[in-house]
């Protein structure tokens, strides 16, 4: 295990450096850059065309811009090995200290959206199961499906017109994840005010996830069900309850415990829709405007982190095969 563990953290390795080289390329590539939209917010509007050459290189050089791509680039590499993200273009703010910031609160949505739709759909997964081709299994199909089919950006708007104070109910806020004088107030205090801020985007976040769980969890345990262990297990007089529960379902849930590793890059760039939308200052907002902004250090810094996860979770999610399947072992994994 220790071998096989070693010898894909060497191949991370040369992945990583070849995501970060093409999201350096795309970045430098794009329409745009941040000189003239510096130069445009300093001027008050002014067109980079009216502005002396001068000035231009100056700020090319002010933000190391004059120098060769391929510089540029291991320049970056070398402040990443000190986990130095350089200042941001837009506010001159560390890229490091505004996505300490950012990261909790997208954390925290994504965390309690992830736990609910597990929560939710592998029981639904294995009633329509051990219900299949019911009128029950076909209706719920057909509703998960149909929530699986509305465009998140849409549900939003519907319930901060229905629920948010639009033009009938005021029951949630629908801006930021706290109210002002959050401080003040004791710690349940605290904590209820945080939930009712993060029912919306919670929600919002989580319905669409329902029917992809919940269709793999009652695929696996129908392919479970029809193996030769589980006749044996009927055969030797166990209840169906513990056929189903002890020996099906255990073995069903390996694919859905796995995919929980692929999930890690999800939780920071799984959300942006949602926090533009509701105004949350998370890690997705981060992004979007980073890139509206050509703001070039936050937007490596969080590509380099979602690829890092990325390439982590996959990790996880090899190692997690071999944990909770025994016919799997590292000597087979090449």
């Amino acid at each position: 295990m220790t071998s096989y563990i070693i010898k894909r953290l060497f191949l991370i390795l040369p992945t990583f450096i070849g995501i970060t080289l093409m999201t350096f390329l795309m970045i430098q590539l794009a329409p745009g850059n941040p000189i003239s939209l510096k130069i445009q917010q300093l001027g008050g509007g002014v067109r980079a065309e009216s502005v002396s050459p001068e000035v231009i290189e100056q700020t090319k050089k002010l933000y190391g811009l004059d120098r060769p791509l391929h510089i540029q680039y291991l320049l970056w590499l070398k402040r990443l090995v000190t986990l130095d993200f350089g200042t941001s273009y837009k506010d001159h703010r560390p890229v490091l200290k505004k996505i300490s910031e950012a990261l909790p609160v997208t954390l925290l949505l994504n965390i309690i959206s992830i736990f609910l739709i597990y929560l939710i759909s592998i029981p639904i997964g294995v009633f329509s199961a051990v219900a299949r081709k019911s009128w029950v299994d076909r209706f719920l199909t057909l509703t998960l499906f149909f929530l699986y089919s509305l465009p998140s950006f849409w549900v939003a708007m519907l319930l901060i017109i229905y629920l948010g104070g639009g033009e009938h109910l005021n029951i949630f806020p629908i801006v930021g994840i706290i109210s002002a004088g959050f401080g003040e107030l004791p710690f349940w205090g605290k904590m209820g005010n945080l939930l009712w801020h993060l029912i919306l985007p919670v929600t919002v976040l989580t319905y669409g996830g329902f029917a992809f769980l919940s269709r793999l969890s009652r695929a696996q345990l129908l392919e479970v069900i029809r193996q030769d262990f589980i006749r044996t297990a009927r055969a030797k007089g166990l209840s169906e309850k513990v056929v189903l529960y002890k020996h099906a379902l255990r073995n069903s849930l390996i694919p859905l415990i796995t995919l929980m590793g692929t999930l890690l890059p999800a939780m920071i760039g799984g959300s942006v829709i949602v926090e533009q939308i509701f105004s949350i200052p998370g890690m997705g907002r981060l992004g979007f405007e980073a890139v509206l902004s050509r703001d070039y250090p936050t937007v490596m810094a969080i590509a380099t982190i979602e690829a890092v996860l990325t390439l982590v979770g996959m990790l996880i999610s090899d190692l997690l095969y071999v944990m909770v399947d025994p016919r799997i072992s590292f000597e087979g994994i090449r």
